[in-house]
């Protein structure tokens, strides 16, 4: 466990908190006008490894070479020049700091972060963190690394569940949910959709898995699987018989056969280690998936009513109304596509730079 500290005056600035990975969803930018929830479970912070907010340096302003040594192996549009390591964390768990009034930035119901830091701290005035929870972005308080100091806490320090513990305990991650939007004259209001998690999930699993590729045609799992792949797969790939085969693989699931090219994994959300198999069978073509989405794809809650006799118990499932689903084809997060696949040295192969050109472009637009 660790508190935050002022790195001026050294005043607490957090509660006690625990590291995790960071979200795969942390980058998301969704829909319009959406309503999105705090990003960090609370009592929780994670590392963010990546520079965020302004200044931002245009692609052409960067040598081809520097972007390299940053980890970007493709033209983007524009890089943050802030520095890296920012520490995420619920804004409920941010103590003794007072907003910025006049750093608001360009938001339209919140605040997006554009101004830089918009938090400072009480005791001093250093500006400390910037908080995001304008419309569309994931609630967050980034704490700037150049500004807090991170010291432990005196006591006991858990030790990261076993993955054995986590396929019993963690929670499981819906495919569908309502999303809230900002009220307008009529009220609030809410709409059912696909999880925006598990966009951001397959956002940057797609990119894994054309990595893992290697430009020839994947088969991936039925049902609900392949609802969420197998369509920009096949858009994206050559087409022809399925070439690659991939298959989930993880805690508790069967060995998968030497046939299996590419095995779809979780990864740790304490640790951010993605999960290997042991033995002759392991694969080097992982493709990495949030806990909560791994464990519904390997363990998916029906949703068919059961069928029963006489009056129905309170427990079973009701075919009345039918349950609610999107109304749209399953579609990838395409700037968590994009900011994945640009940091995969693989992006310079020939026929992967196509693929990310034509996203650019536009032409991949009914895949995300």
């Amino acid at each position: 466990m660790f508190v935050f500290v002022c790195a001026r005056c050294g005043a607490e600035l957090t509660a006690a908190l625990s590291q995790v990975s960071l979200p795969v969803h942390a980058r998301q930018r969704y829909g319009n006008g959406a309503q999105l929830p705090v990003l960090m479970e609370s009592g929780t912070f994670a590392v963010d490894p990546d520079p965020w907010g302004g200044p931002r340096l245009m692609w052409d302003e960067i040598d081809p070479g520097e972007a390299e040594e940053r980890g970007i192996y493709a033209p983007v549009h524009a890089l943050s020049d802030s520095m890296p390591g920012a520490s995420v964390i619920a804004p409920g768990d941010i103590r003794g700091t007072r907003l910025i009034p006049e750093k608001r930035g360009g938001a339209c119901c919140g605040l997006d972060g554009a101004d830089g830091p918009n938090m400072a701290c009480e005791t001093c005035d250093l500006p400390v963190a910037t908080r995001v929870d304008d419309c569309s972005l994931w609630q967050a308080v980034r704490l700037n690394p150049d500004a807090v100091h991170r010291v432990p806490v005196y006591g006991a320090h858990a030790a990261p569940l076993s993955w054995a513990e986590l396929a019993e305990t963690a929670e499981k991650t819906p495919p569908f949910e309502p999303i809230a939007t900002w009220g307008g004259r009529s009220g609030s209001n809410h709409y059912w959709s696909w999880s925006p998690r598990w966009e951001a999930a397959a956002g940057h699993a797609l990119a894994h898995l054309l990595v893992a590729s290697q430009g020839q045609p994947v088969k991936v799992p039925g049902g609900l699987t392949a609802d969420v792949f197998q369509r920009a797969l096949d858009a994206l790939l050559p087409t022809g018989p399925p070439k690659r085969r991939a298959v989930l693989a993880g805690p508790g699931q069967p060995s998968p056969d030497a046939s299996v090219d590419i095995l779809l994994v979780p990864v740790h959300p304490q640790t951010g280690q993605t999960w290997t198999p042991a033995g002759p069978t392991a694969s080097p073509c992982l493709v990495p998936l949030p806990l909560g989405v791994w464990l519904w794809l390997v363990s998916p809650q029906p949703y068919l009513p059961v069928p029963a006799s006489g009056r129905i118990p309170q427990d079973v499932l009701r075919d009345d109304p039918l349950p609610l689903l999107p109304d749209h084809l399953f579609r990838a997060d395409r700037g968590t596509f994009h900011h994945t696949l640009v940091r995969l040295p693989a992006v310079r192969s020939p026929w992967l730079r196509t693929i990310l050109e034509n996203l650019t472009q536009g032409t991949s637009a009914d895949l995300f």
